[in-house]
């Protein structure tokens, strides 16, 4: 027998999450999950991307892959398409970008911007709750950490309630062109970028 042995095969995908599927595999009350999308087995989540948000979330069979992604002592930046409740002024932006008390714990700072057009992105299959007397705006939100709903409780604790919430980016991976509920293997250049230095060998 060769005492060289093979690698396990590690499957790592990009998927483009639609609005209302829970980000997992199953549910025993029945709504939808991954499972209508994806069929490549032994992939799961790394992250959290809620039900009533969307966009870019990866799925890897690579246990040290999906650490590295949700390890907040990478620093890893997720970046966020983000519409907001009245238009933010400079105060509430600052204080973002500062970072923002959550309870007990303060988040590190973030890169806010606020965008002058709307973002070009597939309509939703449930319209936004829009007040005719309020206007609404466009962020875009790049954080370094994954706090429960952490994008959502950052606006709302400045006072601008998120009403959508359309993840672009995580690390060097970009949502791009990918239709909601479609899916693509990462690169291998995006996956060198993601995977944690490896110590060389004496």
């Amino acid at each position: 027998m060769s005492r060289i042995q093979k690698r396990a095969r590690t499957e790592t995908l990009a998927l483009n999450k639609p609005y209302g599927v829970l980000p997992s595999f199953t549910d025993p009350e029945g709504r939808p999950t991954l499972s209508r999308f994806v069929d490549v087995p032994g992939v799961y989540p790394a992250g959290r991307l809620d039900r009533d948000s969307e966009g870019l979330l990866i799925l890897t069979s690579d246990g040290m892959l999906a650490h590295r992604i949700t390890d907040p002592r990478h620093k890893l930046p997720k970046v966020y398409f983000v519409q907001v409740e009245r238009v933010p002024g400079e105060a509430a932006l600052q204080e973002l970008r500062d970072g923002v008390l959550l309870g007990e714990v303060r988040t590190r700072p973030a890169h806010v911007r606020l965008l002058s057009e709307e973002p070009t992105l597939p309509e939703r299959p449930v319209s936004i709750r829009f007040r005719k007397s309020v206007p609404t705006a466009w962020l875009e939100m790049t954080i370094h950490e994954g706090m429960n709903r952490q994008v959502r409780r950052m606006t709302a604790a400045v006072g601008h309630p998120t009403l959508r919430l359309v993840r672009i980016a995580i690390g060097p991976v970009q949502l791009g062109n990918l239709a909601s509920g479609e899916w693509r293997p990462l690169t291998g250049s995006e996956l060198a970028l993601l995977r944690p230095e490896r110590p060389h060998p004496p």
